[in-house]
């Protein structure tokens, strides 16, 4: 009888050691998981931000190549400023999708219609520096250097390159936002400029040149501004057709501002 309770016993403490054994192959099976877990949140970075991009007005539009577009595709000049107007967000909403939770403002007009409304009543711009993206610096507001001349006031004139930037004139308007939208950042893309640098605007002539510019401004939840400037392209005379516009020099400048934001809310490593 003693010799079958040790034999017993013998048993129960090698089954002891196999579910133990088996017990510590699952924690470490769920150690990898929750690191592979961890892994994937770092490799999504910023993805806990959330951008919302905000369109141009339309009165900010300024376009020197529509009646090439017009002589083309038969768009009018109504037509043509909401593709570009679309194009602009929908290139942007593609590129940021890549590192950013997106929100775009042009998505369903009929529910965001009166804020937008409410965005542009509340915005006003000035013509600033373009800062520079390697060591970025808001731009600040610029006085006029004067100096005399011969008993004469002068003002000296600046050629450094400007770009319209936004400035929000309602303090409640971010935080507005912030608490319906859930977003974090706020891109607005203040204006669209297309630009023939040289030769006629609605001719082709292999050495004239064109350029596409946006203006735009980046702020946080809390309205800091901490990215602004312009994203520039040159687009080819030949290129008149808005799709192609659109899918090829668009998402160009979308790329350049996803960059550009996502450099801005990333740590710095000191």
């Amino acid at each position: 009888m003693i010799t079958i309770i040790k034999i017993q016993l013998k048993n129960s403490y090698w089954l002891l050691v196999l579910c133990l054994i088996s017990f510590g192959f699952n924690i470490k099976a769920q150690d990898k998981t929750i690191n592979t877990e961890k892994a994937d949140v770092t490799r999504t970075g910023n993805k806990k931000h959330k951008v919302m991009i905000i369109p141009f007005e339309n009165r900010m539009y300024m376009s020197e190549i529509d009646y090439a577009i017009n002589k083309e595709t038969k768009l009018n000049g109504k037509q043509i400023k909401a593709t570009m107007r679309d194009g602009v967000n929908e290139q942007l909403y593609k590129k940021l999708k890549t590192k950013f939770e997106v929100v775009d403002l042009l998505d369903d007009t009929t529910k965001t219609k009166k804020d937008l409304e409410n965005i542009y009543q509340y915005l006003s711009y000035q013509y600033q520096k373009v800062p520079n993206q390697e060591n970025y610096k808001a731009p600040t507001k610029e006085k006029d250097e004067k100096k005399i001349e011969k008993g004469q006031l002068m003002i000296e004139s600046n050629s450094d390159a400007r770009f319209m930037n936004a400035k929000i004139k309602n303090a409640t308007l971010v935080p507005y936002l912030y608490n319906k939208y859930k977003s974090d950042l706020f891109l607005f893309i203040n204006e669209l400029d297309i630009k023939a640098l040289t030769g006629s605007p609605s001719e082709f002539n292999a050495n004239s040149m064109r350029k596409i510019s946006v203006h735009y401004t980046v702020f946080t939840y809390d309205a800091k501004e901490i990215n602004s400037g312009l994203a520039e392209i040159d687009l080819p005379t030949n290129i008149n057709n808005p799709s192609k516009i659109i899918s090829s020099y668009f998402s160009q400048i979308a790329n350049t501002l996803t960059l550009r934001i996502d450099k801005a809310v990333t740590p710095k490593v000191k």
